[in-house]
Parts: C-alpha cells; structure tokens; sequence
C-alpha cells in the first residue's frame, strides 16, 4: 500500500525562486557568451570599474570561491579586457584594473544584462513588475539577507516533474 503524500498547504517557493533564478541564469549566459563573456567575467569587470578592488573583495561581490575568481581574471587577462595591479594604496595588495578594451566590453555587458532583465519582467503584466522587484529586494535584504549554518551542503532545487 502506498502513503498518501501530504497535501501542501503553501505554494513552493523553493521551487519558484530556484527556477525561475536558474532560467535567468541560463538565459544571462546565453546573452553574454555572444560576446564572449560569462556572467562570471562581467561581475568582475563592472564592479572593478567601480573602484580600486582587490581580486579578495571582487570575489566576495560575486560570490565565487578562491580558485574560480583565479580562473575568472586569468580568462579577463588573456582577453585584454583586465590585468592585476599594485594597489595605489597598499602596496602589498594587487587589484583587477579593467583595461580601455575592458571597460568598453563592460558597458556593452551591462546592456546585455539590463535587456535580459528587462525581456524577463516585460513577461509580466506592468502592474505587477515593480510589486515583484520590491518583494524580492525586501526579502533580500530582510528574512532571507544571509544563508544560515547547515550540517548538510545545499543544492539547487529539484526539478518538478515533467
């Protein structure tokens, strides 16, 4: 005899935002590759426009982990579109200085990505996209601002079932 699964009471979150998120990611890649860029590579290159950035601190506004940062200015560096510098301020440090090729690249990337989020909110009537981007920014910024300590890793969601 078969269990009966128990009757959900809440829509998925979980589901939705990990999909959704996962869709967009897949269809930013797509966009970017077209001119030879990850998502990865276009992080570094517009927030090390920002201002003088240590390949540490570039790592933490991307999220990414030690060896894929290395991997990400290594692929900038042989694009011409990056280099590692002496800091101007701490002569110990190095920084990602984003070239004059970079930071042209950089400005066509970030009209890439304005377009792809914006594709992605015109799928939705007009009434409900700004309701959207202010309940996620409140609850990015709140509830769900920092991921909480768990003894097992997290993975990306589950598929639905097709």
């Amino acid at each position: 005899m078969t269990a009966m699964a128990p009757t959900r009471t809440e829509p998925d979150l979980s589901y939705l935002l990990d999909h959704t998120g996962h869709v967009l990611r897949t269809r930013m890649a797509a966009a970017l590759a077209e001119i030879g860029l990850t998502a990865r590579m276009h992080c570094v290159l517009v927030h090390a426009l920002e201002e003088e950035r240590t390949q540490i601190q570039l790592a933490e506004i991307g999220d990414m982990d030690k060896t894929t940062m290395v991997v990400t200015v290594d692929a900038l560096e042989e694009a011409g579109l990056a280099e590692r510098r002496p800091s101007s301020t701490d002569r110990r440090a190095r920084i990602i200085a984003v070239t004059e090729e970079g930071a042209r690249v950089a400005r066509r990337s970030q009209e890439i990505v304005d377009r792809v989020h914006a594709e992605a909110l015109a799928a939705l009537p007009e009434d409900e996209r700004e309701v959207l981007v202010r309940a996620l920014n409140r609850l990015a910024g709140g509830h769900l601002a920092a991921p909480v300590e768990s003894p097992q890793s997290v993975r990306r969601a589950r598929q639905r079932g097709k």
